[in-house]
Order: structure tokens, then C-alpha cells, then sequence
């Protein structure tokens, strides 16, 4: 069996304008490359024409075999694009709702704000109201004693039952209450 006449890594370095290492990793990735294609003449390697041939035409392999690695990956960019971009728009309508919830809760507070101020206003205008009707009454008592016959500058005080005394007998009272304390028993 004769071959024909191949080109050797050097010769073919210079015509692909590769390194000669850049020949022989292309070599070494073409699955049985070497024991198809190179035989040994001399003290040197050669390959014949159908490996040049190949070696020639590894780069366009190469790119082809890209291609639908490439288109593939295209496919597969475009599909996370998509992803990507629904996921945005879901988190845009989050935040818009949220923004929402944020605007009632802001409008809730200042109108809860409001109304305490209202509320205030009112309980000032009824504690004015009560003080005023206090003094009233209170004028309307001291009329009532200086109205009293036998008045000995004393002054009248209701007790627990509602019954009118001078102070002098609710102070009697109190002290007959503080004798029969329990601690007054140890004596």
C-alpha cells in the first residue's frame, strides 16, 4: 500500500500560518487523527493529504460545530431575557400596589391626626365648660352656708352617705373610724 506524499507539522505551520504547537493540538483533538492520517518518515512526522485536508478545514468544522451550539445558546439568552423581563414586570406591579398601601396609610394617619386635634379641641371646650359650672356650684354653696341660721363659721361637708355636717363633727367621725383600725388592737 503506497500513500501519497503528506505535508509535514512544519510545512503546514507555515501554510495555515499556526504555530507548530497550534497544529499538533489540533492534532490531538481529532479523535484517532494520528493513527489515521500521520505516519512517520524518516526521522520526521507526516500527514497525509485527506489529515491536511482536515487540518485545514478544522477551524470551519469547528465554527460549524459552534453553530447550533451558538444558536442554541441565542435561544436559550433570549428565553432567560424573556423570564427576566415578566419577573420585572411583576415586581413593577408590586411596587406600584405597595406604593399604593403606602399613600392610603399616609392619608389614614393624617386624617387619624385630625381627629384627635378635634377631639382635644372638644375636651378642652367641656374641662372650660365643667370648670366654669364648678365655680358656679361653688358660688351657689357659699350663698346656700351664708344663708345658714347659726352660723359658726363652720364649714358644711357631705360625707360617704350624702349627709351635711360642719367640720368638726366629720373630723369626729374620721377619728372614731382610725381607732378601730386593726393595728390600734395590738396595744
Amino acid at each position: 500500500m503506497v500513500k501519497l506524499l503528506g505535508k509535514t507539522i512544519r510545512q503546514l505551520s507555515e501554510e495555515l500560518k499556526l504555530s507548530k504547537q497550534g497544529i499538533n493540538q489540533r492534532i490531538n483533538s481529532i479523535n484517532g487523527f494520528r493513527s489515521k492520517h500521520t505516519y512517520k518518515v524518516k526521522n520526521h512526522l507526516e500527514i497525509d493529504n485527506q489529515g491536511v485536508k482536515m487540518l485545514a478545514n478544522f477551524d470551519k468544522q469547528k465554527r460549524q460545530e459552534r453553530q447550533p451550539n451558538r444558536q442554541a445558546e441565542n435561544d436559550k439568552d433570549k428565553n432567560i431575557d424573556h423570564i427576566l423581563l415578566k419577573q420585572l414586570d411583576v415586581k413593577d406591579q408590586q411596587i406600584s400596589k405597595l406604593q399604593k398601601s403606602l399613600d392610603q396609610q399616609q392619608q389614614l394617619q393624617l386624617a387619624t391626626l385630625a381627629e384627635n386635634r378635634q377631639l382635644k379641641n372638644h375636651i378642652q371646650e367641656l374641662s372650660g365648660l365643667l370648670e366654669s359650672s364648678n365655680s358656679i356650684q361653688k358660688r351657689q354653696v357659699t350663698k346656700k352656708n351664708d344663708n345658714f341660721p347659726n352660723n359658726d363659721n363652720s364649714s358644711h361637708i357631705k360625707d360617704k352617705n350624702g349627709v351635711v355636717g360642719t367640720d368638726e363633727k366629720q373630723k369626729k367621725i374620721h377619728k372614731n373610724k382610725t381607732n378601730k383600725s386593726w393595728w390600734h388592737f395590738w396595744k
